[in-house]
């Protein structure tokens, strides 16, 4: 969003949007997913379809060539090699997760959605936001899917830990102080990619 923003300097003005629904985020009276589609809606809301894919494509590829640490790499091809079905679940938005799951050549994406009216993004969210307590309902309902596949869970945040500990292996990466603490009380693996 920052870099579409950075593009769209006029659209910058919109985030005055956002103020109630930080507000009501501060006071508890709104969760994330709600704070989450203010953001969207302020700074991407009316843009149409053709608009926000092209973004994409620039955003994607950068992303991937800067922003993927070398181990998260390898440990990609790994599951590959070993026939996993990689599946990508981001509390993020279908307006670029599903790009990063493709590129990466995961079999499935289970992210945040979006509203569209037409050709024209609204921005609310129609899923539940992807975190928490939702990330570890995606998971069991992957589980239902794929049963009797044990599943090895990855993620990087506190919130991550709910659904972490519902996988046979679940790996915390890079996670903060907090929640490497949090992650050690549930006997989680931890570890550092570079």
């Amino acid at each position: 969003m920052a870099g579409w923003l950075r593009s769209h300097p006029a659209r910058a003005a919109r985030l005055a949007q956002v103020l109630p629904a930080l507000a009501r985020f501060a006071l508890r009276r709104a969760g994330r997913g709600d704070l989450k589609s203010a953001l969207i809606q302020a700074a991407l809301g009316g843009e149409s379809r053709a608009q926000l894919d092209a973004w994409t494509a620039q955003f994607v590829p950068r992303l991937l060539k800067r922003g993927l640490r070398a181990d998260a790499l390898t440990t990609l091809a790994r599951h590959r090699r070993a026939g996993d079905t990689l599946v990508l679940l981001s509390a993020s938005v279908d307006l670029y997760v599903p790009a990063i799951g493709r590129a990466l050549g995961f079999a499935e994406v289970v992210c945040s959605e979006v509203q569209w009216d037409g050709n024209r993004l609204v921005g609310t969210l129609t899923t539940p936001n992807r975190r928490g307590a939702e990330k570890a309902r995606c998971l069991a309902a992957l589980r239902e899917r794929y049963p009797g596949v044990a599943i090895v869970a990855y993620g990087n945040a506190a919130s991550d830990l709910e659904h972490l500990r519902l996988a046979e292996r679940a790996v915390l990466v890079n996670g903060t102080r907090r929640a490497r603490r949090a992650a050690a009380r549930l006997n989680l693996a931890c570890v550092t990619w570079r």
